[in-house]
């Protein structure tokens, strides 16, 4: 498989000269992503990925019933924070839910033009390297949200599926070490990032926790960005 690994502003950069990527994987380990598929473990319908803060809490004057989460403390307008450890006890079920990170979403909405975009932490790596088998070797765009791509848990995430993707026998162990060293991982675990559970690392390095991968797709006449799970089996 003919992957390369981008930060979100490369991503932007390559944008603006050359077409959209067939296939892109956005990765946010900790958390965005294991977050969004934690909501959709609790029942959630969908998530909008919002542009900012602003629009996330436009969307919710809309529509009362949706649930908005956003990173950080807690914030008038905002139902939840961008937890795991947090968010694994809300009921969600039949529930749509406005998603607005400081990386995951951003990078999500980077590649909104690309003809398959997936979103991906270590609790759906493997469902997301088995979508990547059925595309029948198309190039790869992984984009390592944290940090401009330099997060070393997004990027041991995204060498991860990709050796996956390509059908390697590969020990997820020195990836997940990796992930468990990382800045954020230590940020996390020290408190420096508030909204936070202490479960959230833990829960971010649950390898293949959950059967599904998660797409993200414009839709509607507002060409919302709206992600929802593809089950595989």
């Amino acid at each position: 498989m003919d992957a390369r690994f981008l930060g979100t502003a490369e991503v932007t950069r390559h944008a603006d000269l050359a077409e959209a990527p067939a296939v892109a994987v956005v990765v946010d380990v900790m958390r965005a992503f294991t977050v969004a598929a934690w909501a959709f473990a609790q029942g959630a319908e969908k998530i909008v990925l919002a542009e900012s803060l602003d629009e996330a809490l436009a969307l919710k004057a809309r529509h009362p019933d949706w649930v908005t989460l956003k990173d950080g403390p807690a914030a008038p307008g905002f139902d939840a924070v961008n937890s795991p450890g947090l968010l694994r006890s809300v009921d969600l079920r039949g529930r749509t839910v406005v998603q607005k990170t400081t990386a995951g979403t951003v990078g999500a909405l980077a590649v909104k033009e690309a003809g398959l975009v997936l979103c991906a932490s270590f609790v759906v790596a493997e469902a997301t390297a088995r979508v990547l088998r059925t595309r029948g070797g198309e190039p790869v765009t992984f984009v390592v949200t944290g940090e401009d791509g330099r997060a070393d848990e997004d990027l041991a995430c995204a060498q991860y599926i990709a050796r996956r993707a390509a059908g390697e026998e590969t020990d997820a162990g020195e990836f997940l070490r990796r992930a468990a060293g990382s800045r954020a991982a230590a940020e996390l675990t020290e408190g420096i990032r508030q909204g936070t559970h202490p479960d959230d690392v833990e829960l971010c390095l649950e390898l293949d926790r959950f059967p599904f991968a998660m797409a993200a797709a414009l839709e509607g006449p507002s060409n919302l960005m709206v992600m929802k799970t593809i089950p595989v089996h």
